[in-house]
């Protein structure tokens, strides 16, 4: 027998496998592991049980239609058909499509995208646009033969009839994801005051649409604000989260958008009554003002009043007077007290009785005691009408002869 090369005998394992039919479009049920998700948007992994494991390869063109993102640990049921990488001689499962085991594909896929938007801040209350109160024109994006319209038309014409600017969407099926973004941007472009966007109800594949990554970044991007009002109360769409206001009902959005007429005409009225009765009382008011000041300025009472200020200007005066009198007087007994006071004490009233102050010419001081003179000083005598210049014949330091006024 010859012998066959590496490539053909893996060449030929590969042609075995490949055609039967056994081993092509099978389901494979198993847990993720080693997943690589390759930057060319393709990924390798293993799926294994309890005791084995095989190989798998999912081509991006695959990819791009799974409704869920594969995780590590995640159990899955993927179907596809085995292959061989034939340059390492390695069989693996080709993936023609995956789901998740154990929970709905659809509901798996909605959960990642909540988690996912969610993360980037696409819920958060601080990008909430305000619904106005009272809008002029209301854009809807829904279906024109769908339940969904209609009842917004009837609730609208009853309770607020204003302009309504239908873009007609496609709200279900293959397409509709990308006509429902496609009408949040084309009534972005008009003059539109407010958006609702919505269907009626159905099953959750129905209203898939508005789980669509690319409806919620259409949503969270509009420069107008937008109502969510996707099937009944209970069903909550990624839309509802976006939205800068969910409503239960495509009715219930009717009813948000627009004020009741029959509530504004009350209120409008409430405001009339207040407005008559505040402008009433204003002009009692002014009124009685009015004749106050006429009582005023009428002559003879003005003139009462000005002889009143004459008296009472001239009380003022003399009671002004009077007190500056007093104080003037108080403050001149003071003045002569103090002078009194300091003329005891003066220096030259002890010299006009009969005292004399003796001043060294040399220091210019006063002499107090013998100590520090010499004969021949030089000294100044004060007394009651000029000035002696003498000069020390003699110092003698005994002072009491002198200091005896029985001479």
């Amino acid at each position: 027998m010859p012998a066959y090369t590496v490539t053909e005998l893996n060449n030929f394992i590969r042609n075995i496998l490949t055609t039967d039919p056994n081993l092509n479009n099978i389901w494979l049920q198993g847990e993720i592991s080693n997943l690589t998700k390759h930057s060319s948007g393709h990924y390798y992994f293993t799926i294994k049980d309890e005791k084995s494991q095989i190989s798998c390869v999912s081509f991006r063109s695959v990819n791009r239609t799974l409704r869920f993102e594969p995780e590590k640990n995640m159990k899955v049921l993927v179907f596809g058909s085995i292959d061989v990488y034939t340059i390492r001689g390695q069989y693996q499962l080709r993936v023609l499509d995956m789901r998740p085991d154990g929970i709905g594909e659809l509901y798996k896929a909605y959960e990642q995208l909540k988690e996912k938007l969610e993360k980037e801040g696409l819920f958060s209350p601080i990008h909430k646009q305000s619904i106005p109160k009272f809008p002029k024109k209301i854009g809807v994006a829904t279906s024109p033969t769908g339940a969904a319209i209609h009842d917004i038309l009837n609730v609208i014409g009853r309770r607020y009839p204003v302009d309504i600017l239908l873009s007609p969407t496609i709200v279900q099926g293959e397409r509709s994801a990308e006509s429902i973004a496609r009408s949040i941007e084309l009534l972005n472009r008009t003059d539109v005051d407010v958006i609702i966007v919505g269907r009626g109800g159905g099953s959750l594949e129905d209203l898939w649409s508005f789980n669509e990554e690319a409806v919620a970044r259409a949503i969270f991007n509009s420069k107008k604000p937008i109502v969510s009002a996707v099937g009944h109360e209970t069903d909550f769409t990624i839309s509802d989260f976006t939205a800068d206001l969910r409503a239960p009902t495509p009715s219930a959005a009717a009813e948000l958008v627009v004020p009741d007429k029959s509530e504004v005409k009350r209120h409008l009225k409430n405001l009339s009554q207040r407005m008559e009765s505040e402008i009433g009382h204003l002009i009692y008011e002014k009124k009685r003002h009015l004749e106050y000041l006429k009582e005023k300025i009428e002559p003879e009472h003005f003139m009462d009043i000005l002889r009143q200020d004459y008296q009472h200007l001239d009380e003022l005066t003399a009671k002004l007077t009077s007190s500056i009198e007093r104080i003037v007087e108080k403050k001149t007994s003071e003045l002569r007290l103090q002078a009194s006071r300091l003329n005891s004490v003066s220096p030259l009233n002890t010299i006009s009785r009969g005292y004399s102050i003796a001043v060294s010419t040399e220091s210019g001081k006063v002499i107090k005691e013998v100590c520090g003179i010499k004969k021949e000083d030089e000294i100044d005598v004060i007394v009651s009408d000029g000035i002696l210049e003498c000069g020390v014949k003699n110092i003698k330091a005994d002072r009491k002869k002198y200091l005896s006024f029985e001479r």
